[in-house]
């Protein structure tokens, strides 16, 4: 077999899609970020429904877990990942909130823009604070996708962020220990 086509055989894609109505701009903003700084291929693909069945109406938040198991079911064929956003407040029984989530090693994560903004009931046009605290999660979530972590370095990517301080505060990169396995897991698929 030809080198090229080994090379695309091994070549990684990830789709990133909307549930709903998330402004295209959020979509391409974290495309262009896991091609710029993960270097893998992303690309957008068409939306799906909004997950209304996954409203836990005492909590007035969205149930991650139900989102993820129902899109599970999903093969998502030609994407070796997939990240769903969403523009509404998630959570995970053990939290009050989460800013995304994804099973470990998994294929499919999910992040909101809904505490992204200072004021997450402002009805403001989003800003570029808030793009790049997106795709910082969706980039942090692409990384427990690969089987990583979280990191006890607050210069890494794979660090905890429960506010948005914290999450101002990481940057767009792994520390080099997370690096070198982020690299390894690429080519152990």
């Amino acid at each position: 077999m030809e080198d090229t086509q080994i090379m695309q055989q091994r070549k990684t894609t990830i789709g990133v899609f909307a549930f709903g109505d998330v402004p295209a701009i959020v979509l391409k903003v974290i495309a262009a970020h896991i091609s710029g700084y993960l270097k893998i291929d992303a690309e957008i693909m068409p939306s799906v429904t909004h997950p209304y069945y996954a409203l836990d109406r005492h909590r007035l938040q969205y149930d991650c877990g139900l989102i993820l198991q129902t899109m599970n079911a999903n093969r998502f064929d030609g994407y070796e990942k997939v990240i769903g956003v969403l523009t509404v407040d998630l959570f995970v029984p053990i939290l009050t909130y989460v800013y995304g989530e994804a099973r470990q090693g998994g294929k499919i994560a999910l992040v909101s823009t809904y505490r992204m903004r200072n004021n997450p009931h402002s009805k403001s046009e989003l800003s570029s604070r808030v793009y790049e605290r997106t795709a910082k999660v969706a980039l942090h979530e692409i990384g427990h996708l690969f089987n990583m972590l979280h990191c006890e370095d607050e210069k890494c990517l794979m660090h905890f962020s429960g506010n948005l301080s914290t999450l101002d505060k990481t940057p767009l990169y792994f520390c080099r220990y997370c690096t070198v396995y982020f690299r390894d897991a690429l080519k152990r698929r």
